[in-house]
């Protein structure tokens, strides 16, 4: 049973099997920084998390604090149960180019409303992902974008083993 193997988070710790589903949208002003190719493409203590049950947090950050030259749009998309339809971008800086590295959502669910347009991107491609200055881990599988931080114990979704739960 997934409950049996439930990390007991420390204090100062939350964990993923603590998270509602459906997902739970909550600000944060932790501080987020990602580095592409050696920029800095993203930098926010505004950003916003997604708390789903099994998941590590997805960040999603406001496109004002987004270089945004470095984005294209693509013709990829998704859906989500939860918060509907999202388009990606493909990321490029000189001459390193991912594509579909991030996602966001141009018309949300109404209770993710608050989060139109902010973008989440994939730990995997990048150089680096911080919150608060901890490099955080990629969510494990590559499947899910959640950010793993020391703040954070699972069993995560995407590990080996996991995708019965």
């Amino acid at each position: 049973m997934v409950h049996s193997q439930r990390i007991e988070p420390a204090p100062g710790q939350e964990s993923v099997w603590d998270y509602p589903r459906p997902p739970r949208l909550e600000d944060t002003n932790k501080h987020i920084q990602i580095i592409f190719n050696g920029v800095t493409i993203a930098d926010t203590h505004s950003a916003k998390r997604v708390l789903e049950t099994s998941h590590p947090p997805v960040y999603y950050i406001p496109p004002a604090d987004i270089k945004m030259e470095y984005l294209r749009l693509t013709a990829q998309s998704s859906f989500c149960e939860w918060k509907g339809r999202a388009g990606y971008y493909t990321i490029g800086v000189g001459e390193k180019e991912v594509q579909n590295a991030g996602w966001f959502y141009p018309d949300p669910t109404p209770a993710f409303e608050s989060m139109k347009d902010y973008v989440a991107f994939y730990a995997h491609v990048m150089d680096s992902c911080y919150v608060n200055d901890e490099k955080a881990q990629p969510q494990p599988g590559n499947f899910y974008g959640g950010w793993v931080t020391n703040d954070i114990v699972g069993p995560f979704k995407g590990a080996p083993g996991s995708w019965g739960w």
